[in-house]
């Protein structure tokens, strides 16, 4: 196996923090971080070393980091010959802040700190899906609306820092999304305003005005770390590291050009510092997100573990290109100068890294939060469009499998009955509702209903419905393969 090896080449007294990061964990440590890293050997140190924060679960890896001084590496894999070992030191604190945040909020009221960077996931800003409003009947959100001054959520901690900020007479930092969403600069924005507000309009209103949320497109595949990827990190590179991560060899980083206190110079790191995000975040959202959930929810049916295994069946390769090519690209502007059939191709080529052993449960995870930026966003545009124009309906019949794929995974049981675990913040009103309806057509129903998943579009679509409906009962009734019937060459469906 070929091993590339790079250190870090600067002193670490010569690391200031600039940047607070909310969600410490693995695609933080291989993603961001490692910009950074590059940023900091470029430069011999700077002023842009990271605290980085968990503010709800995992204390144990802030333990981990803290007793080897946060040092780290990153194994970034080509294929399963050849990988590039990469030690890290740009996060130079790392903290937990669960019940008390008065740490944080020391780190984060540093005139230093001019950034701050956020990977909380979709169901950390606790926004609906659907129309971005904040979920007022979570008790987490009612809490910081109750008690601003001890929040528990990313959204309140912004909220709680800035008003300080503000008292103190303090610039406001930098708030970065880093998180799988559309418009995630706006989003946040939005999400914190809408919070401030329950304490002062004006504050909310000096947010809106002095407060810049750049956004941010974010890519690398970086599987969760598991006992077997560490003895494979032993083994392999010989990185005995508990606190090491895994990570495909290609890394991309878009992000809006808004930082008023200042920013390191990332464009001599490879990160695109553009004007507008919104073409990058949508492309890489509905053709590589939206095809990783369709073989999450798909491959799952078909009992397969991984994204490798996945697209190594011809028929499941031909799904995603269908997917990719008839359904989510007619819903983009893509961004200047990219090839799309490369794109297409590249993605393909990069699910196919088999010494990642991405798992499709991982992927699978928080449903209700992803799929409706990955598929129904840009499915539900073709229907309106569709509607108005009174054209025949497009093909959607990818959508429909995977809608139809990850209702069968909401109700917490596969094809042949065995029950596995439904991670989703919408579990129970999912569980619920599969409890209720034993009739599939019911069940479509009442799921297609949820306006906090579903546009509307899709409720009142009898098409879209129909084709759920066919393809459950083919799955339920057939298996999955009998679903998979996309033709590599002309990409038709059953059914068409």
């Amino acid at each position: 196996m070929k091993i590339k090896i790079t250190k870090s080449l600067y002193k670490l007294e010569s690391v200031d923090i600039g940047i607070v990061h909310i969600g410490l964990g693995a695609f933080h440590r291989a993603h961001q971080a490692v910009y950074i890293e590059k940023n900091l050997n470029r430069n011999l140190g700077g002023n842009w070393g990271i605290c980085a924060v968990n503010i709800r679960s995992n204390s144990k890896l802030v333990d981990l980091l803290k007793m080897n001084d946060c040092r780290y590496h990153v194994a970034e894999y080509t294929d399963s010959q050849h990988a590039h070992l990469r030690e890290v030191n740009a996060i130079r604190d790392a903290l937990f802040a669960g019940d008390d945040k008065e740490v944080l909020f020391e780190r984060l009221l540093s005139s230093n700190t001019k950034i701050v960077t956020l990977t909380v996931t979709e169901k950390g800003y606790y926004v609906t899906p659907s129309d971005k409003k904040l979920r007022l009947d979570d008790p987490s959100i009612q809490h910081d609306i109750q008690s601003p001054a001890q929040p528990k959520t990313a959204p309140g901690i912004l909220v709680e820092a800035l008003f300080r900020r503000k008292k103190l007479g303090i610039p406001a930092f930098t708030v970065l999304s880093c998180d799988n969403m559309p418009n995630n600069g706006a989003l946040t924005r939005a999400a914190v305003c809408e919070l401030a507000a329950y304490r002062s309009p004006d504050f909310a209103k000096w947010i809106q005005d002095n407060v810049a949320f750049p956004s941010s497109m974010v890519d690398r595949i970086v599987p969760a770390m598991s006992d077997e990827s560490q003895k494979r990190l032993q083994s392999e590179l010989n990185c005995n590291d508990q606190n090491a991560v895994m990570c495909e060899a290609f890394g991309q980083w878009v992000v809006e050009d808004n930082f008023p206190l200042g920013r390191p110079d990332w464009e001599l790191d490879g990160v695109q510092m553009v004007d507008d995000v919104h073409p990058f975040e949508t492309m890489k959202l509905r053709l590589l997100n939206g095809s990783h959930s369709l073989l999450a929810y798909v491959g799952s049916a078909a009992k397969l573990e991984t994204v490798a295994d996945a697209v190594a069946d011809p028929k499941f390769a031909a799904l995603i290109r269908h997917y990719m090519t008839f359904e989510a690209l007619p819903t983009l502007d893509m961004p200047d100068g990219i090839d799309v059939q490369h794109y297409i191709e590249s993605l393909i080529s990069r699910f196919a890294n088999d010494s990642l052993q991405h798992k499709l449960s991982q992927i699978a995870m928080d449903g209700s939060q992803k799929i409706p930026q990955r598929w129904l966003a840009g499915a539900a545009e073709l229907l309106i469009q569709q509607k108005e124009r009174q054209v025949q309906q497009k093909n959607l019949s990818a959508t429909a499998l995977g809608v139809a794929a990850w209702i069968l995974y909401t109700g917490g049981k596969d094809l042949e009955g065995h029950s596995h675990k439904v991670d989703d913040p919408m579990s129970q009103t999912l569980n619920e509702l599969h409890t209720l309806h034993k009739k599939p057509e019911n069940l479509i129903c009442s799921i297609l209903a949820i306006h906090d998943v579903f546009p509307k579009a899709f409720s009142e679509d009898d098409t879209f419905f129909q084709s759920v409906l066919t393809t459950y009962l083919t799955m339920t009734s057939k298996g999955v393969a009998a679903c998979l019937q996309f033709d590599h060459l002309n990409m038709t469906n059953f059914g068409e």
